[in-house]
């Protein structure tokens, strides 16, 4: 996506959304996202949740324990839009545009989506700021 900046850092892949078919129904309306997350006992738990977009769904859940999200498609196969392991982090660009400062101080400081550099970049100055599109604060 031509407005998303991103430092580039180890631990942090972002992952394209080149198929425009599927970029078009993300950003139209309801659709279907299956996230994977770690319960209080420690387990995985498998969910399905509807949401208007990626960034909706990912904040539906406490994203400390959020280890994958995935877009389910009409037929059935997933896409992956976020992906952890420890403090490494696959992301879609559809997923990062959207991301705000507060989504990864919340609890994600420890892993590759916290840069200070990244923030200087998009001159993101409060926890409202976006994190990988450049603010225009008066």
């Amino acid at each position: 996506m031509e407005n998303l900046v991103v430092v580039k850092r180890a631990g942090l892949t972002v992952m394209n959304s080149s198929n425009p078919e599927y970029m078009t129904k993300l950003l139209s309306g309801r659709n279907i996202y299956r996230a994977v997350s770690k319960c209080q006992a420690g387990f995985l738990c498998t969910s399905e949740v509807e949401a208007n977009s990626p960034i909706e769904a990912f904040r539906r859940y406490k994203s400390k324990s959020l280890q994958s999200l995935e877009f389910v498609t009409e037929s059935g196969s997933t896409i992956t839009m976020y992906a952890r392991v420890g403090n490494k982090v696959w992301a879609s660009d559809m997923l990062l545009i959207d991301m705000e400062v507060r989504d990864i101080n919340q609890d994600l400081g420890k892993t590759a989506l916290y840069s200070q550099a990244q923030y200087e970049v998009v001159n993101a100055k409060n926890w409202a700021c976006k994190a990988f599109r450049v603010n225009v604060i008066n």
